[in-house]
């Protein structure tokens, strides 16, 4: 009888903290929320970034139910661009071949307003791993780096995700009063040259 009571005990206590994680916006693979002053967001790639990286961007903003649309309809347009892979060797065997490879992704990040105000300015993300090589067994080391691509795409995808989080209406609105404030400054400085 106390093992039946100690199992209906776990199941509750169980039950009540799915429930509690799931009452309070818990995502599980650990991105933050990214604000509703966002949306409509159109997330726009250039074609030198991969589509696994633009799909994971838009999965992680789609499990964080942010309304995505085309970049005509969008209040947000986010372009990604300029992504870079690296690959190096980064320890060498007593022959003078590889024993480790490090895997470097990286890639560039701009938001801007429908109303072309710079909300992120352009920012370079960068995400890396390393793994051992082993040249006997290439064609388990050629599908391991194969992974280690994917989740270096994930982890840019992430990284990405977390730039945006912070970005409520009132940083939205402070930024947009900064921007315009640098502009008023400009062209007060470019008239008094005159």
């Amino acid at each position: 009888m106390p093992l039946l009571r100690a199992s209906r005990t776990g199941t509750a206590l169980a039950v009540m903290l799915s429930a509690g994680l799931a009452g309070c916006g818990f995502q599980l693979r650990g991105a933050p929320p990214v604000s509703s002053a966002l949306e409509p967001l159109a997330v726009e790639c250039t074609q030198d970034v991969p589509e696994i990286l633009c799909e994971s961007v838009r999965d992680q903003l789609e499990l964080g139910e942010v309304a995505l649309s085309a970049a005509n309809d969008a209040a947000y347009v986010m372009t990604l661009s300029r992504f870079q892979a690296d690959r190096r060797a980064s320890a060498i065997t007593v022959d003078a071949a590889a024993a480790e490879y490090t895997l470097r992704h990286s890639i560039a990040l701009e938001l801007v307003s429908a109303d072309k105000v710079p909300m992120i300015a352009n920012t370079r993300l960068t995400s890396t791993e390393s793994y051992r090589y082993d040249d006997t067994n290439v064609l388990a080391k050629q599908r391991e780096e194969e992974e280690l691509r994917t989740q270096l795409s994930d982890r840019l995808a992430q990284q990405i995700i977390f730039r945006l989080a912070p970005l409520t209406e009132a940083r939205l609105d402070a930024l947009r009063e900064e921007y315009e404030a640098a502009r008023t400054n400009d062209s007060s400085g470019d008239e008094s040259t005159q």
